[in-house]
Protein backbone atom coordinates (compact mmCIF):
# COMPACT_ATOMS: atom_id res chain seq x y z
CA UNK A 1 0.00 0.00 0.00
CA UNK A 2 1.15 3.60 -0.96
CA UNK A 3 2.09 5.55 1.91
CA UNK A 4 -0.14 8.53 3.18
CA UNK A 5 0.70 11.78 2.60
CA UNK A 6 2.37 13.14 5.77
CA UNK A 7 -0.36 15.76 7.48
CA UNK A 8 1.81 18.64 7.48
CA UNK A 9 1.93 19.15 3.43
CA UNK A 10 1.45 22.63 2.40
CA UNK A 11 -1.64 22.06 -0.05
CA UNK A 12 0.03 23.36 -3.86
CA UNK A 13 -1.42 27.35 -4.43
CA UNK A 14 -0.58 26.42 -8.34
CA UNK A 15 -2.94 24.70 -10.51
CA UNK A 16 -1.26 21.74 -12.22
CA UNK A 17 -2.71 18.14 -12.91
CA UNK A 18 -1.42 14.99 -13.66
CA UNK A 19 -2.77 12.38 -16.08
CA UNK A 20 -4.87 9.00 -14.80
CA UNK A 21 -2.66 6.15 -14.53
CA UNK A 22 -4.04 3.89 -17.31
CA UNK A 23 -2.34 6.18 -19.78
CA UNK A 24 1.22 6.48 -18.54
CA UNK A 25 4.10 3.78 -19.08
CA UNK A 26 5.00 3.77 -15.02
CA UNK A 27 1.72 4.59 -13.11
CA UNK A 28 3.79 4.67 -10.27
CA UNK A 29 5.18 7.79 -11.44
CA UNK A 30 3.73 10.92 -12.48
CA UNK A 31 4.18 13.81 -13.45
CA UNK A 32 2.28 17.14 -13.63
CA UNK A 33 1.56 19.68 -15.98
CA UNK A 34 3.54 21.83 -14.31
CA UNK A 35 6.79 19.30 -14.92
CA UNK A 36 6.79 18.29 -11.07
CA UNK A 37 6.44 15.03 -9.23
CA UNK A 38 2.63 14.55 -8.56
CA UNK A 39 1.72 14.34 -4.62
CA UNK A 40 -1.50 13.34 -3.02
CA UNK A 41 -3.26 15.48 -0.64
CA UNK A 42 -2.94 14.15 3.17
CA UNK A 43 -6.12 12.21 4.19
CA UNK A 44 -6.99 14.91 6.79
CA UNK A 45 -7.14 17.39 3.85
CA UNK A 46 -9.72 15.24 1.99
CA UNK A 47 -11.63 14.81 4.78
CA UNK A 48 -14.54 17.42 4.20
CA UNK A 49 -17.79 17.69 2.08
CA UNK A 50 -16.88 18.78 -1.60
CA UNK A 51 -19.50 20.53 -3.86
CA UNK A 52 -19.13 18.94 -7.40
CA UNK A 53 -19.09 21.78 -9.76
CA UNK A 54 -18.28 20.65 -13.45
CA UNK A 55 -18.51 17.03 -14.91
CA UNK A 56 -17.92 15.06 -18.12
CA UNK A 57 -20.33 11.94 -16.60
CA UNK A 58 -24.19 12.18 -18.25
CA UNK A 59 -25.32 10.84 -14.96
CA UNK A 60 -25.03 14.65 -12.76
CA UNK A 61 -26.94 16.03 -16.04
CA UNK A 62 -30.54 15.68 -14.19
CA UNK A 63 -28.99 16.24 -10.93
CA UNK A 64 -28.21 18.92 -8.95
CA UNK A 65 -26.81 20.13 -5.41
CA UNK A 66 -23.95 16.89 -5.90
CA UNK A 67 -21.63 16.74 -2.84
CA UNK A 68 -19.38 14.07 -1.77
CA UNK A 69 -18.46 13.55 1.82
CA UNK A 70 -15.34 11.79 2.75
CA UNK A 71 -14.42 10.89 6.22
CA UNK A 72 -12.06 7.95 8.30
CA UNK A 73 -13.66 4.36 8.30
CA UNK A 74 -13.65 3.15 11.80
CA UNK A 75 -11.34 5.53 13.44
CA UNK A 76 -11.72 4.21 16.63
CA UNK A 77 -9.99 1.54 15.19
CA UNK A 78 -6.44 2.99 15.16
CA UNK A 79 -4.51 3.73 11.43
CA UNK A 80 -7.21 5.04 9.31
CA UNK A 81 -7.10 2.22 6.33
CA UNK A 82 -10.36 3.58 4.23
CA UNK A 83 -12.39 6.49 3.83
CA UNK A 84 -16.29 6.06 4.22
CA UNK A 85 -17.60 8.14 1.04
CA UNK A 86 -20.81 9.45 1.13
CA UNK A 87 -22.35 10.94 -1.99
CA UNK A 88 -25.65 13.04 -2.18
CA UNK A 89 -27.44 14.62 -4.50
CA UNK A 90 -30.97 16.42 -5.41
CA UNK A 91 -33.38 16.07 -8.50
CA UNK A 92 -33.03 18.60 -10.79
CA UNK A 93 -36.30 19.32 -11.17
CA UNK A 94 -36.57 20.02 -7.03
CA UNK A 95 -39.10 17.05 -6.17
CA UNK A 96 -38.25 13.95 -3.89
CA UNK A 97 -35.76 14.35 -1.07
CA UNK A 98 -32.49 13.81 -0.98
CA UNK A 99 -30.91 10.78 -2.52
CA UNK A 100 -27.68 9.01 -1.12
CA UNK A 101 -25.20 6.64 -2.53
CA UNK A 102 -22.92 5.13 0.69
CA UNK A 103 -19.48 3.53 0.33
CA UNK A 104 -16.14 2.55 1.63
CA UNK A 105 -12.45 3.39 -0.25
CA UNK A 106 -9.56 1.74 0.05
CA UNK A 107 -6.01 3.09 -1.23
CA UNK A 108 -4.52 1.61 -4.16
CA UNK A 109 -1.27 -0.55 -3.42
CA UNK A 110 0.83 0.97 -5.95
CA UNK A 111 -0.90 4.26 -7.21
CA UNK A 112 -0.45 7.38 -4.78
CA UNK A 113 -3.97 9.26 -5.24
CA UNK A 114 -5.89 6.08 -6.30
CA UNK A 115 -8.53 4.40 -4.63
CA UNK A 116 -11.13 1.30 -5.11
CA UNK A 117 -14.60 2.50 -4.39
CA UNK A 118 -17.12 -0.23 -3.12
CA UNK A 119 -21.04 0.00 -2.60
CA UNK A 120 -22.74 -0.72 0.97
CA UNK A 121 -25.72 -2.51 1.43
CA UNK A 122 -27.07 -3.75 -1.65
CA UNK A 123 -24.31 -1.66 -3.82
CA UNK A 124 -22.14 -4.33 -2.72
CA UNK A 125 -21.73 -5.94 -5.43
CA UNK A 126 -20.72 -2.63 -7.37
CA UNK A 127 -17.09 -1.10 -7.11
CA UNK A 128 -15.28 1.25 -9.19
CA UNK A 129 -11.37 2.71 -9.49
CA UNK A 130 -11.06 6.81 -9.20
CA UNK A 131 -7.83 8.83 -8.87
CA UNK A 132 -7.16 12.13 -8.02
CA UNK A 133 -5.66 14.41 -10.69
CA UNK A 134 -5.16 17.46 -8.78
CA UNK A 135 -5.72 19.55 -5.53
CA UNK A 136 -4.71 22.48 -3.59
CA UNK A 137 -6.02 26.09 -2.32
CA UNK A 138 -6.41 29.40 -4.00
CA UNK A 139 -7.32 32.65 -2.22
CA UNK A 140 -10.37 34.10 -3.17
CA UNK A 141 -10.36 37.52 -4.49
CA UNK A 142 -13.01 39.68 -2.86
CA UNK A 143 -14.38 36.90 -1.40
CA UNK A 144 -14.67 34.57 1.96
CA UNK A 145 -14.88 31.23 2.16
CA UNK A 146 -17.67 28.90 3.91
CA UNK A 147 -14.83 28.80 6.88
CA UNK A 148 -14.25 32.21 6.74
CA UNK A 149 -10.58 31.08 5.54
CA UNK A 150 -10.48 33.44 2.45
CA UNK A 151 -9.43 30.40 0.28
CA UNK A 152 -10.97 28.19 -1.62
CA UNK A 153 -9.79 24.11 -1.93
CA UNK A 154 -10.42 22.29 -5.12
CA UNK A 155 -10.00 18.85 -6.54
CA UNK A 156 -9.69 17.19 -9.57
CA UNK A 157 -11.06 13.65 -9.53
CA UNK A 158 -11.02 10.71 -12.50
CA UNK A 159 -12.98 7.61 -12.62
CA UNK A 160 -12.34 4.54 -14.37
CA UNK A 161 -15.08 3.18 -16.90
CA UNK A 162 -17.68 0.45 -15.01
CA UNK A 163 -20.51 -1.78 -16.42
CA UNK A 164 -22.81 1.48 -15.23
CA UNK A 165 -20.59 4.57 -15.99
CA UNK A 166 -18.18 5.85 -18.90
CA UNK A 167 -14.87 7.47 -17.75
CA UNK A 168 -15.55 10.59 -16.45
CA UNK A 169 -13.80 14.11 -14.43
CA UNK A 170 -15.01 15.87 -11.77
CA UNK A 171 -14.34 18.87 -10.09
CA UNK A 172 -15.04 19.52 -6.66
CA UNK A 173 -15.34 23.02 -4.51
CA UNK A 174 -14.98 22.61 -0.79
CA UNK A 175 -17.26 25.79 -1.22
CA UNK A 176 -21.35 24.78 -1.91
CA UNK A 177 -21.29 27.89 -4.23
CA UNK A 178 -18.91 26.05 -6.39
CA UNK A 179 -15.69 27.80 -7.92
CA UNK A 180 -14.27 31.07 -8.72
CA UNK A 181 -14.52 31.50 -12.29
CA UNK A 182 -10.63 32.31 -12.60
CA UNK A 183 -10.44 28.65 -10.84
CA UNK A 184 -12.52 26.77 -12.80
CA UNK A 185 -11.09 28.09 -16.18
CA UNK A 186 -7.47 27.40 -14.58
CA UNK A 187 -8.42 23.81 -14.02
CA UNK A 188 -10.12 23.68 -17.74
CA UNK A 189 -6.60 24.37 -19.41
CA UNK A 190 -4.66 22.36 -17.64
CA UNK A 191 -6.72 19.54 -18.23
CA UNK A 192 -6.54 20.14 -21.98
CA UNK A 193 -2.73 20.01 -21.00
CA UNK A 194 -2.68 16.13 -20.16
CA UNK A 195 -1.03 15.39 -23.43
CA UNK A 196 -0.50 11.68 -22.31
CA UNK A 197 -4.21 11.21 -22.05
CA UNK A 198 -6.07 12.25 -25.25
CA UNK A 199 -8.98 10.63 -24.37
CA UNK A 200 -9.54 12.64 -21.12
CA UNK A 201 -8.21 16.01 -23.23
CA UNK A 202 -11.55 15.11 -25.58
CA UNK A 203 -14.16 14.29 -22.62
CA UNK A 204 -13.27 17.49 -21.33
CA UNK A 205 -13.80 19.29 -24.65
CA UNK A 206 -16.97 17.67 -25.36
CA UNK A 207 -18.64 16.71 -22.21
CA UNK A 208 -17.71 18.99 -19.26
CA UNK A 209 -20.45 20.83 -18.07
CA UNK A 210 -21.16 22.71 -14.97
CA UNK A 211 -23.09 20.92 -12.43
CA UNK A 212 -26.41 22.89 -11.11
CA UNK A 213 -26.27 24.14 -7.82
CA UNK A 214 -29.07 26.15 -5.99
CA UNK A 215 -28.92 27.00 -2.55
CA UNK A 216 -29.44 25.95 0.09
CA UNK A 217 -28.59 22.33 -0.17
CA UNK A 218 -31.63 20.30 1.22
CA UNK A 219 -31.05 18.29 4.42
CA UNK A 220 -30.50 14.48 3.79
Amino acid sequence: MTEPTPTDTKPPTTISLRAPSKYLADPTKSTTTAGESFVSPPLEWLWRTWAVTHSTLSMWRSARNVRITYKPYKPESGKTVANDNLVEYEKKNGKGGVKRVEGIERPDAKIPGAWTWRGKGLLVIASSHWEILGWGERPLVGGVGDMGEGVERWVVTWFAPTLFTQEGVDIYSDRKEGLSQETVEGIIKALKELKDAPKVVELVEKHMQEVEVKLPWKDG
